[in-house]
């Protein structure tokens, strides 16, 4: 046995020792491919045209990368998602329903109220958070440099913000679950039982600013990131959390199963990555679903729903 035992920790040692030099090699060959291929030349040359031709004005810059950008990429995807929650068309999207039947069609009425918080969150509360944000920025001295960072340094800095994302959202998510908070603060947001991308940031004031805000916009101000980075980020969080909220398991996107059972259930899933709810226990009723067997990236083009199906209910 202790020869098996020897020659099983050998084996493992070379697969893991294997794999890793593997992983390191695929990542510094696409760095460097990004690097000076992509980000060190065309990036590079388009972002000192745009500084040239915003004149280096600062305050202008920060509000178009982290700002605009953002919201236009926010608007641009849900923008499509919405045309298929309201018309139930084009049906490529809608077969990928993941609660089937509900929003089927969306309530038109319930949905206006669900935009127009989420506009007032965006210019009365996310945009008017930037102007400390931005101060916080300028005095790093790194926020408008004229060059770039290195892709290398992006993929260290996009690591660091989903890891203090995490924990933010996490703890204050679970805060806002807490009886006393619930009932005046988060329960807006659980109005949507099968919520839908744009009901993202559909949510009371202060849950706005502490957990959907504030998380997001902390790893940044800690690393004093450049302005390209913050928007990339801005922007790439805002489409996440869309698509986790989106109520399509779409091919080729981030499986949105984890969060929607959040909705369905309430008291499971209260983080992004997972992590926490695995490390806390907070995503054993759904580690036991046929959700949690749904929750991966979909590679084809049969839906989840139809290919790992709800069991059928006891008096069908």
């Amino acid at each position: 046995q202790g020869e098996k035992l020897w020659d099983a920790l050998k084996i493992s040692a070379y697969v893991f020792s294997t794999g890793l030099l593997m992983f390191t090699a695929l990542v510094n060959s696409v760095s460097w491919f990004m690097q000076n291929i992509t980000l060190g030349n065309f990036w590079q040359t388009a972002w000192l045209e745009f500084y040239n031709h915003m004149e280096g004005d600062e305050w202008t810059i920060f509000l178009i990368g982290a700002a605009l950008v953002p919201a236009l990429a926010f608007w641009g995807f849900n923008g499509i998602l919405l045309v298929a929650d309201i018309t139930g068309k084009p049906t490529f999207i809608t077969r990928y329903r993941i609660q089937l039947g509900k929003n089927d069609p969306v309530d038109r009425k319930k949905l206006w109220k669900a935009i127009y918080t989420v506009l007032g969150n965006q210019f009365f509360i996310s945009f008017p958070m930037l102007v400390p944000m931005f101060y916080i920025m300028k005095s790093w001295g790194n926020t408008f440099s004229e060059e770039l960072p290195t892709f290398q340094w992006f993929l260290v800095e996009l690591s660091i913000f989903t890891v203090v994302e995490e924990i933010l959202f996490y703890y204050t998510h679970r805060l806002v679950h807490h009886p006393v908070l619930y009932k005046y603060i988060h329960k807006k947001h659980h109005e949507w039982t099968a919520p839908i991308g744009v009901v993202s940031i559909y949510a009371h004031p202060i849950e706005h600013i502490v957990s959907n805000t504030l998380p997001v916009m902390t790893g940044p101000m800690i690393m004093g990131s450049h302005i390209v980075s913050i928007s990339a980020w801005f922007s790439l969080t805002l489409l996440t959390t869309s698509i986790s909220h989106c109520g399509y398991h779409l091919p080729f996107l981030p499986s949105p199963e984890f969060h929607d059972f959040h909705h369905l259930k309430f008291n499971q899933c209260y983080g992004v990555l997972g992590v926490l709810d695995f490390l806390h226990g907070t995503d054993r009723v759904f580690r036991q679903t046929k959700a949690f067997e749904r929750h991966k990236v979909l590679l084809g083009f049969t839906p989840l729903s139809e290919s790992i199906p709800e069991p059928p209910k006891k008096d069908e």
